[in-house]
C-alpha cells in the first residue's frame, strides 16, 4: 500500500513549534473521543482512508528506528470465523475467574466485533528486525513490543480522526492466532483489531465504565513526585 497522498502533511507552525489552536484542539479531540468500538456497520473503510490511518501507524517512534511492526489485513470470513470462534472459547474459560453477579454480567457484554466489522487487522511484533543490535535495546528487550503498541495508539488516534473505529480484541491465545493467521513462531501478535464505521456512533464514555465495570481513575491519586513513595500529586488544599 503507497504511502502516497495519504494526509501526512502538517498543520502551519506558530513561531515556537506549537500548533495553533485548530489543529491542537483536534490531536485532544482524538485522544478523549476516542473509544473501544464493538459494533460495526458493514460499510467497508475506502482505499485512501486505510492508507492514511496505516500511515499514522508507520510513523509511530520505536527504540533505535527499528520499526518492528507488521499489519495484517484480513476481511476473509472464514479466517475471522475461526479467530471468534477462539476468542469465544477463551471468553467462556475467563468468566470462571469471576464471581456472580459478575460473571453473568462480564458473559452478557458484547466485547468483539471480529464477525461485525469490515476489516480484522492484526499487528505484530518482530523482535529481529533490525539485527542483533538496536541501538537502545540493550538493557530493555521488551521495547520492540512497547514500540509496537505505540504504532497501535497512533493507528487508534488517526482512526478516530477519520471517523473510524477500533476494536481491540484481547480475549485470544497467540499460540493459536500465530496458527490461524500462519505467523512466524518467533513474530509476536501484540494486537487483534477490529475496524470499520461504528454501527452506534462513539459513545460519549468508554463502555466498561457506562456498565459499571470499572471507573476511570483521577489523575491526581496517580502522579508521583520524584521517587515511588513520594506524596502524590495531589491539588493544593486536598489532605
Amino acid at each position: 500500500m503507497s504511502e502516497a497522498n495519504a494526509g501526512r502533511s502538517a498543520p502551519a507552525l506558530l513561531p515556537d513549534g506549537e500548533f495553533p489552536s485548530e489543529a491542537k484542539n483536534g490531536v485532544y479531540a482524538a485522544i478523549f473521543g476516542r473509544r473501544d468500538i464493538r459494533a460495526f456497520r458493514p460499510d467497508p473503510i475506502p482505499d485512501e482512508t486505510l492508507a492514511r490511518i496505516l500511515t499514522a501507524a508507520h510513523h509511530a517512534p520505536s527504540v533505535g528506528f527499528m520499526q518492528p511492526w507488521d499489519f495484517i489485513l484480513i476481511r476473509d470470513k472464514e479466517t475471522r470465523r475461526r479467530v471468534k470462534d477462539l476468542s469465544d472459547r477463551e471468553r467462556r474459560a475467563a468468566a470462571c475467574f469471576f464471581e456472580e453477579p459478575r460473571r453473568s454480567k462480564y458473559l452478557s457484554m458484547k466485547l468483539e466485533g471480529i464477525l461485525d466489522a469490515p476489516l480484522n487487522l492484526c499487528v505484530t511484533c518482530d523482535p529481529t528486525r533490525g539485527g542483533p543490535q538496536v541501538l537502545g535495546r540493550n538493557s530493555i528487550p521488551e521495547t520492540d513490543v512497547y514500540s509496537t503498541c505505540l504504532a497501535v495508539q497512533n493507528l487508534w488516534l488517526a482512526a478516530r480522526a477519520e471517523g473510524v473505529g477500533v476494536g481491540w480484541v484481547s480475549i485470544l491465545r497467540n499460540a493459536e492466532l500465530r496458527e490461524i493467521l500462519g505467523i512466524p513462531h518467533h513474530v509476536i501478535p501484540v494486537a487483534y483489531l477490529c475496524v470499520g464505521y461504528p454501527r452506534d456512533g462513539f459513545p460519549d464514555e468508554p463502555v466498561l465504565q457506562t456498565n459499571g465495570w470499572r471507573k476511570r481513575l483521577p489523575l491526581d491519586s496517580l502522579v508521583r513526585r520524584e521517587a515511588w513513595d513520594a506524596d502524590l500529586d495531589r491539588p493544593p488544599g486536598n489532605p
